[in-house]
């Protein structure tokens, strides 16, 4: 293996790795804290970790995009409280996958909103993988999970988020990025926190900084990852935090996963792969993540 694709498959490991003990620490602290809580409090700690990255480079954070950059932490946080309230209200390998469907709303987007073409094997990859997603919803007596439900329309801020990243990156630094998200996330975040305000515990603030710490390391990873290499041959090593979510599930809360959501699960998956190895171009190399 070429030794950039090495590095960039390893930084994207330890980013997935990161969002599932994220993943694990929501699930934990939803007991005590509403999802706007937890949105707030993440931002708030990752920004706290952030000050002193920001004192030592003051002069590198000034930017000259900040209507970009607020755009992208208002779609962002949105994005961010629709999965923090999957990953409390889903098995951790169903929220995991779900987050992952991100890719097949990126060629719709690009479609509706910048007139793009999208190939008939970016098509082919669509049904597919949306496919897959029916089969996990599977709805009972016209019921549908309204934890599912969130998680996609996560997925689908997510893409649109990363549609805006998509040309900060040509300007914009990774540390760059990630600071704003975190100062105006915190900022956007405070005032349904506010309202659904409760005082966290010794024990909650603990959990809450670790999810500060796992959530930053996760965005600096995946970031550096997609400057090394083009993003399509990174793509199926973001699952890697679907089977260790489902192992962590398993493990920890004894969820297990019906038939149908597992085949559902394996087309998801294989539309993914087809979506996101598609050739790269300029504006492929480097996704987001909320």
């Amino acid at each position: 293996m070429n030794p950039l694709l090495l590095k960039a498959a390893l930084l994207i490991v330890l980013s997935e790795s990161m969002l599932v003990c994220a993943g694990v620490i929501i699930r934990v602290v939803s007991d005590e804290l509403s999802t706007p809580m937890i949105v707030f409090m993440r931002n708030l700690m990752g920004l706290i970790l952030m000050l002193p990255l920001l004192i030592r480079a003051s002069r590198s954070m000034a930017t000259k995009n900040i209507h970009l950059h607020l755009m992208r932490a208002v779609v962002g946080i949105s994005a961010m409280s629709c999965l923090y309230y999957s990953w409390s209200a889903l098995p951790l390998g169903q929220a995991a996958l779900l987050k992952q469907t991100a890719p097949f709303f990126v060629p719709v987007i690009a479609f509706w909103w910048l007139g793009e073409r999208v190939p008939a094997r970016v098509k082919v990859a669509l049904l597919v993988g949306f496919a897959g997603v029916a089969l996990i919803l599977n709805p009972q007596e016209g019921a549908v999970n309204l934890g599912l439900l969130i998680a996609l329309t996560g997925a689908a801020l997510s893409a649109l988020a990363k549609v805006t990243v998509r040309r900060m990156h040509l300007t914009e630094p990774p540390k760059r990025i990630v600071f704003y998200f975190a100062l105006f996330g915190s900022l956007f975040s405070v005032i349904p926190a506010a309202l659904n305000w409760v005082t966290p515990s010794p024990e909650a603030l603990v959990w809450l900084l670790g999810l500060g710490a796992t959530s930053t390391l996760a965005q600096l990873s995946m970031s550096r990852a997609y400057t090394l290499v083009p993003a399509a041959q990174l793509g199926p090593f973001t699952y890697s935090s679907v089977v260790l979510a489902a192992g962590v599930g398993w493990l920890l809360w004894d969820e297990r996963i019906a038939l149908l959501t597992i085949f559902g699960m394996l087309l998801v998956f294989a539309g993914g792969l087809l979506t996101l190895n598609k050739p790269a171009t300029r504006t492929d190399s480097v996704p987001t993540r909320t």
